[in-house]
């Protein structure tokens, strides 16, 4: 069985909506002679339907809402009372309250299911484009619009009428019904066309004896009051869908069949093909609307409602634009238009294709290679996006919605830029000159939620015992470096470690992007600042590292060492600033020796190796290596202990390590985590000072 759903709703309150849709779900079982489904989905006027028919579902919608099992035949009778001439109905909860508590995705789920149990399906929906109101009109092949012969029902009926355009439902998907027509009124069935823009489908006489005595015995007047002008009206709006095929002509509007291959062309080229001519229509309709409204204003970046509106407000430009535009074997059907309308939008007043994946909270980063090759990060893999930009001006325009909030600018003076999205996202950009394959992009997202040890101990990126012992680190004031390559992980185990320490110390952080989201209240957070078009005003890390040492710091956590930075930060750790951390660039701990001896060089300071090594031994304490592995997991790989000095050599001392063990049959490496037997130095003296330390997070029997 392929049913179908047939959508009730009107303008404003008066209109006889609710009858109608009654009288329309019973004239279709007389004249079909099969069973109806018939559904309040009215959520403001609870309980019409009931008194207009009589009957009363054994559970009403809400209920449905929430049933778990599937829905057929057979479990849709436990919910609908069924009449004698073959209607089943369901109402709405009597409480509003409870009706507005309605599981909008629930619903979603019997509407799918239904044109597979009934042939036809009537949904009485309310005057407003509520959430269950447009699940029901995306279900539905015709939507019924009921108007009265007076001005001001006219007049919201083509309100809604226009939001129904506006949300691209087909035009000829909506047909209008007149009720209570009568002779002598002013406002004809001529003028009600004029005024909407669209001619009537039907016209219901005006009988308020039959319909007021069908009220009275609470039964449809098709039942009660069959030869009535009302009735024959309703009657004749059935036999005009039925005769002329109506239903089925829609179905082929609302639900468009792929485009068909031409005989002996290449399907591959035949797709290629219509992504070009995708591209090319969505690019047309981009230069009009620029043309036709001013986009560059895309409202207050800090008031939501003014983007709402000025979306709102562009949409309706787009569908009438796009009226204008032949969209056959393009854009065929409701949905492919929907998602044709919303690719613009984004590229108008958004981040064009970037708004999906900024909205996926699976994707970690994204990176465009120009406007027609995005790649994205997802469970830790690197994969190939098939959206794209419609050209290189779109992706310039990105770029410039992104710096124009923060007062940047970026143009081939200086073709490259940091910025921040409002998420606190990072971003970076690099245009041409520089950027031969066109505007390059780099966004680092964060997650919604800021990751504990045991998210990470969960996702395998250390073990309980490491978390143990780096949290008992922290809070007993020792020197960290998280050391690790890009991507690795760094920021978030050093956010993890932050939140180690005590609340009641006083935290400032010092980053060139602010990307660390401390749980504790005392903190004070500081970012760099660029200079002007002027070369003037700009303030870097290794100014805020020596500001922050004037304002009374417990903890200093630096973002990154990347710079003559190193050396303030070396210092800070030497003379009284116990408990400090940072990132540092590097492939091992040897490596990060090396990486923060050449650092502190940047600095021009002239200090000798052997000083400069001194001082890196006194001043750290552990190693934190983190790196990304082949699978995309991210595992700190080991933490190693600063001995001193030997001779000219730093000595490190592995504490815990990952040992790969290979990969499974999934392609995820298999691994586990060992203590080497090592016991750190600062063991003895935090043992000294009070600290409970097991030893037993030491035994190399750990895994």
């Amino acid at each position: 069985m392929s049913g179908h759903i047939i959508s009730v709703i009107g303008g404003k309150g008066g209109v006889g909506k609710s009858v109608f849709a009654a009288n329309l779900a019973y004239a279709y079982a007389q004249e079909i002679r099969n069973n109806v489904m018939l559904i309040d989905f009215d959520q403001k006027a609870c309980g019409d339907l009931s008194i207009i028919t009589g009957s009363k579902s054994k559970k009403n919608l809400k209920e449905l809402s929430e049933f778990s099992g599937a829905i057929d035949p057979r479990t849709i009778l436990t919910f609908a009372a069924t009449s004698p001439q073959k209607v089943s109905f369901i109402g709405m909860p009597a409480e509003p309250s409870a009706a507005a508590q309605i599981n909008v995705d629930g619903i979603g789920k019997t509407l799918k299911a239904l044109p597979n149990i009934s042939p036809i399906t009537i949904l009485d929906i309310g005057s407003d484009l509520s959430p269950l109101a447009l699940r029901g009109l995306e279900s539905s092949t015709l939507i019924f619009l009921v108007t009265s012969h007076d001005v001001l029902a006219v007049a919201q009926t083509k309100r809604l009428y226009s939001e129904l355009m506006t949300n691209l439902f087909p035009k000829d998907a909506v047909q209008i019904v007149a009720n209570f027509s009568q002779k002598g009124i002013p406002v004809t069935p001529e003028i009600i066309a004029g005024q909407i823009g669209k001619p009537v489908f039907a016209v219901i006489p005006r009988d308020d004896v039959a319909c007021i005595a069908a009220l009275s015995k609470s039964q449809p007047a098709i039942v009660t009051q069959a030869n009535s002008i009302f009735s024959k009206g309703v009657l004749d709006c059935v036999h005009k869908i039925t005769q002329k095929s109506v239903l089925k002509t829609l179905e082929k509007l609302v639900r468009a069949a792929p485009p068909k291959t031409k005989e002996g062309e290449n399907p591959e080229v035949a797709e290629k093909k219509r992504k070009l001519a995708w591209l090319d229509l969505k690019g047309r309709v981009l230069r009009a609307l620029v043309e036709e409204m001013d986009i560059k204003n895309t409202g207050d970046d800090k008031d939501p409602k003014a983007r709402i509106i000025l979306r709102e407000q562009t949409k309706k430009k787009v569908v009438e634009i796009l009226d204008k535009e032949d969209t056959k074997g393009v854009a065929d059907g409701r949905e492919d238009t929907n998602k044709l309308v919303k690719e613009i939008l984004d590229e108008a007043l958004g981040l064009g294709p970037l708004e999906d994946m900024l909205s996926d909270k699976t994707i970690s980063e994204i990176m465009v290679n120009g406007p027609h090759q995005i790649f994205f990060e997802k469970g830790g893999k690197i994969k190939l996006s098939e959206t794209v930009f419609t050209n290189d001006r779109q992706a310039l325009n990105v770029v410039e919605r992104i710096v124009a909030p923060i007062g940047r600018r970026i143009d081939e003076k200086v073709p490259y830029v940091d910025a921040r999205l409002r998420d606190g996202s990072r971003v970076h950009a690099i245009i041409p000159p520089c950027a031969l394959n066109g505007p390059t992009i780099t966004i680092r997202k964060f997650p919604e939620k800021v990751l504990t040890y045991k998210d990470l101990v969960g996702f395998g990126s250390l073990s309980m015992e490491m978390a143990d012992f780096l949290r008992l680190s922290v809070e007993a004031h020792r020197n960290i470096v998280v050391s690790g390559g890009t991507g690795s992980g760094k920021t978030t185990l050093i956010n993890m470690l932050g939140g180690f320490i005590p609340s009641n110390e006083r935290i400032i952080t010092c980053e060139d992007s602010a990307e660390l989201r401390l749980p504790q209240e005392h903190v004070v957070r500081l970012e760099t600042k660029h200079p002007s078009l002027e070369g003037e005003g700009g303030v870097d890390i290794r100014c805020l590292v020596k500001q922050c040492l004037r304002m009374r710091p417990d903890r200093i956590v630096v973002g990154e060492c990347r710079g003559g930075e190193t050396l303030d930060m070396l210092q800070a750790m030497n003379t009284g600033h116990d408990g400090s951390l940072t990132t540092v660039h590097s492939n091992n701990a040897r490596d990060c020796m090396g990486r923060l001896e050449t650092l502190v060089q940047y600095s021009g300071a002239g200090l000798t190796q052997r000083a400069i090594r001194e001082m890196i031994a006194s001043a750290v304490h552990l190693v934190v290596q983190q790196s990304r592995l082949d699978d995309g997991s991210r595992r700190i790989m080991e933490i190693t202990e600063l001995g001193g000095m030997q001779g000219e050599i730093i000595t490190l001392q592995q504490i815990f390590i990952f040992k790969q063990e290979g990969m499974n049959k999934q392609g995820k490496i298999v691994g586990k985590y060992q203590a080497t037997g090592f016991i750190p130095k600062f063991v003895e003296v935090l043992e000294r000072k009070g600290y409970k330390i097991p030893r037993g997070i030491f035994s190399n029997s750990n895994k």
